[in-house]
C-alpha cells in the first residue's frame, strides 16, 4: 500500500472515529475518560517526580558537586531491624570534633562543616513559638550551603570556640518574632537560654530543605555547634560532617584521605570494616531514585487500570461499529478494498479514540504540574519522554484492544455483508 493511500485511510479513519464519538456519546465518553484518567495519573506523577528530582538535585548541588558527607551510619531505604549483632552499624562511635579538625587539616580539603539539627521553643517578649527547628553548625557552614546573610553577619570561629550565645534567624522566624522591626542585636530566649541575634539568613527553596523543615517558609535558626552542645544539649551520635574538597582535588582522592585519617584515628586494623560512612551526592540521588521510582511504579499500576477500562470500551464501541457498518464494509470490499485496508481503517479508528483520551489526560496533567510549580517549591514540569510515552501507550492500547473487532471486520464475506440488514 502506497504512503498516500495510507494517509488517505488514516484521514478517513479519524473522520469516522469522530463521527462514532458524536453518534455514541456515552460509550465514546467512557472509553475516552478511561484512557484520560490513566494518562493523567502518569503525567501528573511524572511531572511531580521530575520536579522533585530537579529540586533535590539543586539542593545536593548547593553543597558542591564534589562535596560528600561523613556519617556515623550509611543511608539505607529499609534501615536495619533486629539486634545489634545483626546491625553492627548501630555500635559505630559518634563523629567527634577532633576528627573534624583532623579532616580539616588535610591539604585537599577546603572546608568541613559539623552539622546537628534539633528543635526548641523560641520567645521574644510576648511572642512565643513552641517548636522551632535549629541547626547547630561549625563556623565554615557557608562554604557548604547556598544562601546569604543580610542584614547582619555569620558567627566567627572564636565565637564558636567560646560557645557564644549568638543566633542567626531566617526570614520566617524574623517575621514571626519581630514583625517589621530590626532583629539585629535583640535578645531572644531559646529554651530559656538568652541568645543575641546577629544576622538574618535567606535560604534557597529546594524540595530537600523544604521536606526537612529547612525551607524559607518554616521558621528556623542557626547557632554555633559548641554553643548548642554546651547550652542546649546535643545528641552527639547524630552529628554529620559535610566535607568540601578543594576545586582542583579529585573527590575520590579526598575520600580516600578522609577514610585513611578516620581509620587511623579509630585504630582500625586492615581487615576491619569502616565504623563510619562516606555518602556522596550520587549516593543520595540513587536513594532518591529508588524511593520515587517505587512511587512511580504504583502510579503506573493505577494508570494501567484506567487504560484497561479504556481498552474494554474500545472493544465494545468498535464491535458495535462493525455491526452497524456491515453493509458499508461489504460495499468497500466489493469495490476492491483488501482485508489489510479494512483492518488498517478500524485500527486507526481505535487509536484515534484512545489518543483523544491521551490528549485530555496530558492537558490535565500539565495543568496540575503548572499549579504545583506555582504554589509549591517543586519545579514540576511534564518531561518530553512522558508525553511521548502517554501518546504512544494510548495508541498502542487502542490498537491492541481494537485488533479483535478490526479483524472481525476484515474477515467479513462481502456477499454476506451486502445482504446484511
Amino acid at each position: 500500500m502506497r504512503l498516500l493511500d495510507r494517509l488517505t485511510i488514516i484521514k478517513e479513519g479519524v473522520g469516522i472515529a469522530l463521527d462514532a464519538i458524536r453518534s455514541n456519546k456515552v460509550r465514546a465518553s467512557l472509553t475516552i475518560m478511561g484512557v484520560a484518567v490513566g494518562v493523567f495519573v502518569v503525567t501528573a506523577m511524572a511531572a511531580a517526580v521530575h520536579g522533585i528530582r530537579a529540586s533535590f538535585q539543586s539542593d545536593v548541588d548547593a553543597f558542591g558537586a564534589t562535596s560528600f558527607q561523613v556519617r556515623r551510619r550509611g543511608i539505607e531505604l529499609g534501615g536495619c531491624d533486629g539486634t545489634d549483632e545483626n546491625c553492627p552499624e548501630r555500635r559505630n562511635p559518634a563523629l567527634t570534633l577532633g576528627e573534624a579538625a583532623a579532616i580539616r587539616r588535610l591539604p585537599d580539603v577546603q572546608a568541613v562543616t559539623v552539622i546537628w539539627g534539633d528543635s526548641k521553643p523560641f520567645r521574644y517578649h510576648d511572642r512565643y513559638l513552641r517548636d522551632v527547628g535549629y541547626d547547630a553548625l561549625s563556623s565554615e557552614w557557608l562554604e557548604t550551603d547556598a544562601g546569604d546573610i543580610s542584614p547582619g553577619r555569620n558567627f566567627s570561629a572564636l565565637e564558636e570556640q567560646a560557645a557564644a550565645r549568638v543566633v542567626i534567624i531566617n526570614d520566617s522566624l524574623q517575621s514571626q518574632l519581630f514583625a517589621d522591626s530590626d532583629p539585629i542585636g535583640k535578645e531572644i530566649q531559646i529554651s530559656s537560654e538568652p541568645f543575641t541575634v546577629i544576622g538574618v539568613y535567606h535560604a534557597t527553596a529546594g524540595f530537600l530543605k523544604t521536606m526537612d523543615g529547612r525551607g524559607p517558609d518554616k521558621p528556623r535558626a542557626i547557632i554555633p555547634f559548641l554553643t548548642a552542645r554546651r547550652h542546649l544539649g546535643l545528641w552527639e551520635r547524630g552529628v554529620v560532617m559535610m566535607v568540601k574538597p578543594r576545586a582542583e582535588a579529585p573527590q575520590a582522592q579526598v575520600m580516600d584521605d578522609v577514610t585513611a585519617t578516620l581509620r587511623g584515628m579509630r585504630g582500625l586494623r586492615p581487615g576491619q570494616p569502616n565504623n563510619f560512612a562516606l555518602v556522596t551526592s550520587e549516593r543520595m540521588m540513587e536513594t532518591f531514585d529508588k524511593i520515587f521510582g517505587a512511587i512511580f511504579m504504583v502510579g503506573l499500576a493505577l494508570s494501567a487500570v484506567g487504560l484497561l477500562v479504556g481498552g474494554v470500551g474500545v472493544v465494545a464501541i468498535m464491535m458495535i461499529s462493525v455491526t452497524e457498518r456491515t453493509r458499508e464494509i461489504g460495499v468497500r470490499k466489493a469495490l476492491g478494498a483488501t482485508k489489510g485496508t479494512i483492518l488498517w481503517q478500524f485500527l486507526v479508528e481505535a487509536a484515534t479514540l484512545t489518543s483523544i483520551g491521551a490528549v485530555i489526560g496530558l492537558v490535565g496533567g500539565a495543568g496540575v504540574a503548572a499549579l504545583m510549580k506555582q504554589f509549591s517549591p517543586i519545579p514540576a514540569a511534564v518531561p518530553t519522554p512522558a508525553i511521548l510515552a502517554a501518546l504512544g501507550g494510548s495508541a498502542v492500547t487502542g490498537i491492541l484492544f481494537g485488533m479483535m473487532p478490526a479483524a472481525r471486520a476484515a474477515r467479513l464475506d462481502p456477499v454476506e455483508a451486502l445482504r446484511y440488514e
